[in-house]
């Protein structure tokens, strides 16, 4: 019984295991017939706003406020470490930080030049030295850039539950 019972729980712990790596594997579908790769919730290009709409409604919001919104933009930055942010350039000149809900999925590292269709929640906030400071180390920034940093800035963020990266 008492190798009955070993057995059991080495099982238990290969079938856990194998789920925990299909898991991370299957996060970023196989490229689908719209010609993009799929992270996160599967979502679709369609009515995706483009980001002069979304520069405007920007302009709306205050720090509590969220607007459920998708739109296609292009990277500009994204995290060097693992993937777990990615900036996006609005018409405006300014960027859109965007992070993934509940660090659910992440983005590979090489894309920026790339296009992509994010789902979730737009948002305004006041980002602190430290949080800023964390970011510009996360993409790279020379210590140079990193000493500039000090007061709070208001940043335009979006939290994605869904991606779609254009395949190049």
């Amino acid at each position: 019984m008492k190798k009955f019972n070993i057995t059991l729980i080495v099982l238990l712990f290969v079938f856990l295991g194998s789920a925990q790596d299909k898991k991370e594997t299957s996060i970023e579908s196989s490229l689908n017939s719209t010609g993009y790769s799929g992270f996160g919730k599967e979502i679709n290009a369609d009515d995706a706003i483009s980001t002069t709409e979304l520069s405007k409604a920007y302009e709306n919001l205050h720090p509590s406020d969220s607007l459920p919104t998708k739109f296609r933009a292009t990277v500009t930055d994204v995290c060097k470490a693992k993937g777990c942010w990615m900036k996006l350039k609005l018409e405006d000149g300014t960027e859109a930080m965007v992070r993934f809900k509940d660090y659910g999925f992440f983005m590979p590292k090489d894309i920026i030049g790339r296009e992509v269709v994010v789902n979730g929640q737009a948002f305004v906030e006041e980002m602190t030295v430290d949080d800023q400071i964390h970011y510009a180390k996360d993409g790279g920034s020379s210590e140079a850039d990193i000493a500039t940093i000090t007061s709070p800035k208001k940043t335009y963020g979006f939290e994605a539950d869904g991606v779609l990266l254009l395949n190049p």
